[in-house]
């Protein structure tokens, strides 16, 4: 008696960090839509809530100081608040260049002098995340150094119109077209550079359950 293919249905794998969060709430404060999607591709369950605070910070703070107190700043609406099963994510990026924070571009003009200033070297891009719980916070902070290309101003003026970078330290997105064409080198986390560096966020969160 002929039979015919059997096939078995998929088991379903379980997210060991998602398994580990049973109980918690996560709660990302920010308004990024890349931190959001990386969060989604852990496989995580999340409320999105920003809260507005003036991102100003020390000015003898340098590089790695800069993205973690911003990171922490941003966490200080919520400490009163808390219930003892949230987890507040609140993020901050650096892009740092000769000693000096490229912070967001406010227009065109200080957007291409941004990107011709990185055009051609080495600069770090720094993401603090900040971790903060009813009586607890952990900061960590990713870096990864990236190398661009030496642009054309019809390059750099070719992206700005056509990305309108305003968003982003340092003028650019690694992910959009400028990324496509101009990264020469690159050491260290890709997401971290795009804005969440996610291997830092899961093993975080595994270690505070654990």
């Amino acid at each position: 008696m002929e039979t015919g293919t059997i096939i078995l249905a998929p088991r379903m794998t379980k997210n060991p960090l998602k398994e580990k969060l049973r109980g918690k709430k996560i709660i990302l404060a920010s308004g990024s839509p890349r931190r959001k999607m990386f969060l989604e591709e852990l496989g995580l369950d999340f409320e999105v809530r920003p809260k507005s605070v003036k991102e100003i910070y020390p000015e003898e703070l340098q590089g790695q100081e800069i993205s973690e107190y911003l990171a922490q700043l941003k966490a200080t609406p919520f400490k009163e608040e808390l219930e003892p099963n949230q987890i507040v994510i609140t993020s901050d990026t650096v892009v740092w260049h000769n000693k000096t924070s490229l912070a967001k571009a406010a227009n065109k003009t200080e957007a291409f002098e941004m990107l011709r200033t990185l055009s051609g070297d080495w600069h770090e891009v720094i993401t603090s995340v900040c971790f903060t719980t009813k009586g607890f916070q952990k900061t960590v902070s990713g870096i990864t150094k990236v190398k661009l290309k030496d642009f054309s101003d019809d390059e750099i003026n070719y992206y700005i119109e056509t990305c309108q970078p305003f968003d982003k330290a340092g003028a650019y997105g690694i992910q959009e077209w400028i990324g496509m064409i101009g990264i020469a080198e690159i050491q260290g986390s890709y997401t971290n550079v795009v804005g969440l560096p996610t291997d830092l966020v899961y093993q975080t969160l595994m270690d505070m359950v654990s």
